[in-house]
């Protein structure tokens, strides 16, 4: 991997963090802005000659309409599985039938699934080589320090020297150094929860369909990757999943078999089992003196809907728009009206899908006969109200409220 480490010690926009949000924001702003708008992105797994995450995300309609505009998805969507339709069960680990409650076509318009499957590391690795071609300065190095001034932001590099930008971006996860520096809190609670994640080999062809099973310690996600695999994201309680991710290849398959059950066939764990635990958190502030925070820095939500990564892109397109925006009228870009701007854009929708996945999360992860019977009840209702479902799918898509331009697929 080419790093480049510029000329002079000074940048527009430094972003701490080479995961999916700091680098398509990277791409975003060097694509609508161009030279001599300098933007750095700094990160130490930039020194990887290739990712090497093993996990798979599913990409939302709204966020593919992201990756389209800045010239990215074309690059991977051969390698990218369309999610044609979607069931959701309910049951106990032991009950023999697991009845389908509710059922969601695949397309958000025609012609248009709501989601993707994706290997990471190929989004990744594509994002890397945009975010080159475009001339984003590309640091294997860690934010390890900043300082605000009136008109600039002085970031410190682990090796060395610093770098006076306008405006400084925490992209850099859960427990993010730059959000820690900055003294902003987060607010939220642990779950008490663990989601496994793997990826299996199955015998019969998935046909694009995503499972999620719902058992009362949690979901049990099978989601559709190319070919005859797919991607797991699997909730236990803490301490039974420690006990399962401490089983041998064979026993681990095993339990593994129990939840999937046998409509594909005989299955084969390919690749590492990952393990993480699950919580609500959200920054007390997305924003600080010359500023910002956006992905899993500034928030953290249940997987049960599958909107994390989604809404940490959500972040980056606001963040784009409100830069671009003040960048094309002469303003500073690292005001406190342009980062208002973007933090009034996405407190409120953050703090509604936090709440909606927290409450999804409390329905179904429980052993409560009474619960069940009653969100099979609801489950069994929404799937004759052919209306409420195409909302949701929107939802799951993307494309309510204030939609910035990127998600709709217009370039900035």
């Amino acid at each position: 991997m080419d790093i480049g480490y510029g000329a002079a010690q000074r940048c527009d926009v430094v972003i701490g963090g080479a995961g999916f949000a700091g680098l398509a924001l990277a791409v975003a702003l060097r694509q609508a802005l161009g030279d001599p708008f300098a933007v750095m992105v700094v990160d130490p797994t930039l020194a990887q000659a290739r990712s090497r995450d093993p996990r798979a995300s599913a990409i939302a309609a709204a966020a593919r309409r992201l990756f389209e505009a800045i010239g990215v998805w074309q690059r991977v969507e051969t390698e990218a599985q369309p999610i044609l339709d979607m069931q959701v069960t309910d049951s106990k680990l032991e009950h023999v039938v697991r009845p389908t409650l509710l059922t969601f076509g695949g397309e958000v318009d025609a012609g248009e699934p709501f989601a993707h499957m994706i290997e990471n590391r190929l989004l990744i690795d594509a994002l890397v080589e945009r975010a080159q071609a475009l001339g984003v300065a590309l640091r294997a190095e860690a934010v390890v320090g900043f300082e605000s001034r009136a008109h600039a932001i002085d970031v410190e590099c682990s090796h060395g020297g610093a770098v006076s930008a306008r405006l400084l971006v925490g992209a850099d996860g859960a427990r993010s150094r730059i959000r820690e520096q900055a003294g902003i809190a987060v607010h939220g609670w642990h779950y008490g929860q663990t989601a496994i994640v793997c990826t299996v080999a199955h015998e019969r062809d998935h046909g694009g369909r995503a499972v999620e099973h719902f058992l009362p310690a949690g979901p049990f996600a099978i989601l559709p990757l190319r070919g005859r695999r797919a991607s797991i994201v699997w909730t236990e309680e803490r301490s039974e999943a420690e006990r399962i991710m401490a089983l041998s290849d064979a026993d681990f398959l095993a339990e593994l078999e129990k939840r999937f059950g046998l409509h594909l066939g005989a299955l084969e764990v390919i690749g590492p089992r990952r393990a993480f635990p699950l919580g609500l958190f959200t920054a007390r502030s997305f924003i600080g003196d010359r500023l910002a925070l956006i992905g899993d820095a500034a928030h953290i939500i249940h997987p049960i809907a599958g909107q994390g990564l989604n809404l940490g892109l959500r972040d980056v397109a606001a963040l784009a728009e409100a830069i671009v925006d003040a960048a094309r009228l002469g303003l500073d870009i690292g005001g406190q009206p342009v980062l208002e701007r973007y933090q009034r854009w996405r407190r409120f929708d953050t703090m509604t899908m936090g709440l909606a996945t927290d409450g999804l999360n409390r329905l179904f992860s429980n052993k409560s006969d009474i619960l069940r019977l009653a969100r099979d009840v609801g489950l069994s209702l929404v799937e004759r109200a052919p209306a409420l479902k195409r909302l949701f799918i929107r939802e799951a898509a993307g494309f309510t409220g204030d939609v910035p331009k990127l998600l709709r697929g217009e370039a900035l």
